[in-house]
C-alpha cells in the first residue's frame, strides 16, 4: 500500500502531524480517512477551521495555512505496527520537513507521536516548554482516533486551545 501525500507548504499557522494512514486512508490516500476518527469534526468544533471538511477534501487544508505529515508514512492497522526502524527515519525526515518549511506550530496528535520524535517521555499536553526546531513552537494534542477513551469534548478544548495559540501567535507576527 502506498504512502499518502503530504499537504505541506511554506507559511503553515499549523503542521499536523500524526502517527501514520490508517489502512482506509491508504486505500483512499486521505488523512484521517476513517470513520471513526473524529479529526475533521474535532478541528471544527474546536474553530480551528470554519465548517467540517470531509476525508477528500484534506488538501484544501493549505488554503487555511494547515498541513498535513506523519511521523510515519506507510499505512498500518495501528501504531503498534510501526517499526523502530520507521519511526528512526521518520523523526529525521519529519524534523527536516520542519525545519526546511518552518511552519508557526507543528501539532503531534497525539502524546505518543511527540514522545517518539522528540525523546520526552513525560509529555504534558497544550504547548510544550521546549521546541525542537528553533522559530517553531511544539504543542501535543490527542489524537482524533475512535480508541482513545478521553471524552471528545475534553480534547475539542484542548484542541481549542490550540486554536487561541495560533490566533496569538498569528496576530504577533503581523505586528
Amino acid at each position: 500500500m502506498e504512502a499518502i501525500y503530504d499537504h505541506i507548504d511554506h507559511d503553515l499557522h499549523i503542521l499536523f502531524v500524526g502517527y501514520n494512514p490508517s489502512i482506509r486512508s491508504g486505500e483512499t490516500g486521505h488523512h484521517y480517512a476513517n470513520p471513526t476518527n473524529r479529526f475533521w469534526s474535532i478541528l471544527f468544533e474546536s474553530g480551528i477551521t470554519p465548517r467540517k471538511y470531509a476525508p477528500t477534501e484534506d488538501f484544501k487544508l493549505v488554503e487555511l495555512q494547515y498541513g498535513l505529515t506523519n511521523i510515519v508514512s506507510r499505512p498500518t492497522i495501528g501504531a503498534a505496527d510501526i517499526t523502530k526502524e520507521e519511526y528512526q527515519k521518520g523523526r529525521e525526515e519529519l524534523k527536516e520537513k520542519i525545519e526546511f518549511f518552518q511552519p508557526k506550530i507543528v501539532c503531534f496528535v497525539g502524546k505518543g507521536v511527540y514522545q517518539e520524535y522528540s525523546g520526552i517521555r513525560q509529555v504534558e499536553w497544550g504547548k510544550q516548554d521546549k521546541n525542537l526546531v528553533e522559530g517553531t513552537v511544539d504543542f501535543v494534542a490527542p489524537s482524533s482516533s475512535g480508541l482513545v477513551r478521553m471524552k471528545k469534548e475534553e480534547i475539542v478544548n484542548i484542541y481549542r486551545n490550540l486554536n487561541l495559540l495560533k490566533n496569538s501567535i498569528v496576530a504577533q507576527k503581523a505586528n
